[in-house]
């Protein structure tokens, strides 16, 4: 089953619809659904839904909550290591990013002033749906809703200027992601999806997830030695090879350009890239 966010557009009410071809199904409210989102599921499954409406009569929006922690996982695949000469680590780096960066598909990503272009990082977003403290990894992974595909677009100037990765990885809609697919249509990561990236129809990334160092469960099962996760919490769980700025020349994201991440059983995310007049929109 497939959800997305949608929002009326003179209208902060978000809600949780079920996507059905070419139309959605409004659900229930999104704060609502993520009290208890399996529970949800089931509601639909069953008919709970409202009146199938266009997709092209809805406004999409980010299918979390605000109060999503969103974590993200770098050097996860160990062929992006080895690009970037890094060895594998011994556990996985995470970093944050706040929902205010997240977007949708077709939403245009800016450039942010002082920076060369952004790059590309196709990746999947693995969405919790039951709370998660101090578990072990299978019992981490079996709490996975669904996943997503996402795009962590990245200013590269501002993530080098230190060693925490906060502000590259923060820009305004630099983290567009797309309808969530539900876990029981997806399957185990480790059995391997293969995700591509394209630029200009290019295909810049082409990796599966038999390459991931740790697993979903691993890494949501190490959070919660420490953090409380709860249903509508992200983990973005890394990019394969094939990004922008290991390239000889460095090749980045510029306006007019569009970005596309297709993942096995996800679909396809494009997001068109923009100058940074497109920020007054934040």
């Amino acid at each position: 089953m497939k959800f997305m966010g949608i929002a009326a557009d003179d209208s902060n009410d978000t809600r949780i619809g079920v996507v059905q071809g070419d139309s959605v199904a409004p659900l229930t409210t999104l704060v609502e659904f993520w009290q208890d989102p399996f529970a949800w599921q089931q509601r639909a499954a069953a008919g709970a839904a409202g009146a199938a409406l266009p997709l092209s009569s809805v406004r999409e929006v980010p299918l979390v909550p605000a109060s999503a922690r969103v974590l993200c996982v770098g050097l996860n695949y160990k062929a992006h290591a080895a690009e970037g000469n890094f060895e594998v680590p011994e556990y996985p780096t995470i970093f944050g990013r706040w929902t205010a960066s997240l977007s949708v598909g077709g939403v245009p990503a800016p450039v942010p002033t002082g920076e060369a272009g952004l790059d590309w990082e196709g990746e999947i977003a693995a969405v919790v749906g039951a709370r998660i403290q101090s578990a072990d990894a299978a019992t981490a992974e079996s709490a996975v809703f669904g996943y997503s595909v996402f795009n962590d677009l990245t200013s590269r100037r501002a993530q080098k200027l230190t060693a925490q990765w906060t502000l590259g990885k923060n820009g305004d809609f630099s983290g567009p992601m797309g309808p969530l697919v539900s876990r029981d249509e997806v399957g185990d990561l480790r059995d391997g999806l293969q995700l591509r990236t394209r630029v200009n129809g290019i295909e810049v990334q082409n990796g599966n997830t038999r390459d991931m160092i740790f697993s979903v469960g691993d890494i949501l099962a190490l959070v919660s030695q420490t953090l409380t996760l709860h249903p509508g919490d992200v983990l973005v769980s890394g990019t394969p090879e094939g990004v922008g700025y290991v390239r000889t020349p460095p090749w980045l994201l510029q306006p007019g350009d569009s970005v596309e991440v297709e993942v096995d059983r996800l679909g396809t995310l494009t997001t068109p890239i923009v100058n940074a007049s497109a920020r007054d929109r934040a």
